[in-house]
């Protein structure tokens, strides 16, 4: 009989539960390959995939938003999407859309982009999903990496601007405005949010157009946004000089733009009571249409404000011979007669002076009888005072008989020198 120590029986114990535990665990444990059969999912063949989606693309027309979003996924999970990835999880993203599942289609459209990351029409509709879910600084990085992604298209440049407006962030509104503009140079709108932008900032607004037209000093269109920004703000001096840069790299040519510039210019020149200047601008913009009876009135207002009454007269009558039978320009030449009435008469009104009023007093009636008002204040007022104010009957008597016997009188003296018409007599003054 084999007699063992208490400690060799304590070490075959103690190997027997070591064995007993490993055989348990290891009968528990599965083998590799039955691992594997959980794991891998059953293959789909590949008519099975191209009926599924079918059936997702018949209740997407047939709007049936549950059925299309269950089936889309049921493809994703069995892997048909492969090669439709777009057009999967973009219709899978619009069904839960039209679900309100705003929730849902962001987390669509994510899984997609991590099989799609460039793809700009998912990028859109998550966007959009953000829209829906109040959530703008989401839906800025969405559009952020769009205009990396499409750097010429405006829709997601304007987007950004009017959520960095929204957010409050106006550094960045104004980077993304001069993007818009360098593809878009006259964009009124992105010109006016620009302006509106800078305003947020505490920038000078007028910065931006001085510095585009800096850089490109032969582009008309910055030139004259310059001067409109510069004109509005007061600044006519310089809005002058940016406009006499643009009028001499014309070369005096006839366009349209040329027009505009000079157009501009002369009200520039009138808004710093520079008005001689105004008047040869208007000369020069003349003698590029000479049809233009418009211009010609224009240099007959200049040189009405100027007291240079002649060359008033010599224009209203080149802007009668262009319109002879428009109101608007045989009024402005009784225009010219009543300014140089107010301009020269004495308290008391001399018979030359009279004489201008009564000039002044016809034209307005002639203009009034083709369809223009724009002097009947004048003319009535002229009416209610013809007796001290307007020649007549009575001054015709008080005449001279020398002058009588011209059978008519024009005036004289000094300030009307420019004068050529006269008063004849009128056959009820005998």
């Amino acid at each position: 009989m084999i007699l063992y120590s208490a400690r060799e029986i304590l070490s075959l114990r103690t190997l027997q539960i070591v064995t007993l535990v490993t055989l348990i665990f290891s009968a528990c444990a599965p083998p590799d390959s039955m691992e594997e059969e959980i794991v891998e999912p059953e293959p789909v063949s590949q008519e099975q995939c191209l009926r599924l989606l079918s059936s997702a693309a018949e209740y997407y027309k047939n709007k049936d938003w549950s059925s299309t979003s269950r089936v889309y996924g049921e493809l994703v999970d069995l892997g048909c999407d492969k090669g439709n990835e777009e057009e999967v999880f973009q219709y899978w993203a619009i069904a839960y859309e039209f679900l309100g599942r705003f929730d849902s289609s962001e987390y669509v459209l994510l899984q997609g982009l991590k099989r799609l990351p460039d793809n700009v029409n998912l990028r859109k509709r998550l966007a959009y999903a953000y829209k829906r879910l109040g959530n703008p600084e989401k839906e800025i990085f969405e559009f952020e990496k769009l205009i990396e992604l499409t750097p010429e298209d405006l829709e997601p440049l304007n987007r950004l601007n009017e959520l960095y407006a929204e957010v409050g962030r106006y550094d960045d509104q104004v980077f993304v405005l001069q993007r818009m503009l360098k593809i878009d140079p006259n964009n009124k709108n992105a010109q006016g949010d620009l302006a509106q932008a800078f305003e947020a900032t505490g920038k000078d607004p007028l910065d931006i157009y001085r510095r585009r037209f800096e850089d490109n000093p032969t582009n008309y269109s910055f030139g004259i946004d310059l001067a409109d920004q510069l004109m509005m703000t007061g600044e006519e001096e310089e809005a002058v000089e940016i406009l006499n840069k643009l009028r001499r790299s014309s070369g005096g040519s006839g366009s349209v733009t040329n027009k505009l510039v000079l157009q501009k210019l002369a009200i520039a020149y009138s808004e710093i009571d520079n008005l001689e200047s105004a008047s040869n601008v208007y000369e020069e913009l003349y003698n590029l249409d000479r049809r233009d009876f418009k211009t010609a009135l224009e240099i007959v207002k200049v040189n009405n404000a100027l007291g240079n009454f002649g060359k008033a007269m010599k224009w209203a009558e080149e802007a009668i011979k262009i319109a002879p039978d428009n109101g608007e320009t045989i009024g402005a030449k009784g225009n010219v007669y009543y300014a140089a009435f107010q301009d020269c008469r004495e308290n008391f009104p001399t018979t030359d002076d009279k004489l201008v009023a009564a000039f002044a007093y016809n034209y307005f009636k002639m203009a009034e009888d083709k369809g223009q008002n724009r002097y009947k204040r004048d003319r009535i007022y002229l009416e209610n005072n013809r007796d001290d104010l307007v020649f007549g009957k009575t001054d015709w008597f008080m005449l001279d008989e020398d002058v009588k016997r011209k059978g008519s009188i024009s005036p004289k003296s000094e300030c009307y020198a420019w004068v050529s018409e006269s008063i004849k007599k009128d056959s009820s003054w005998n």
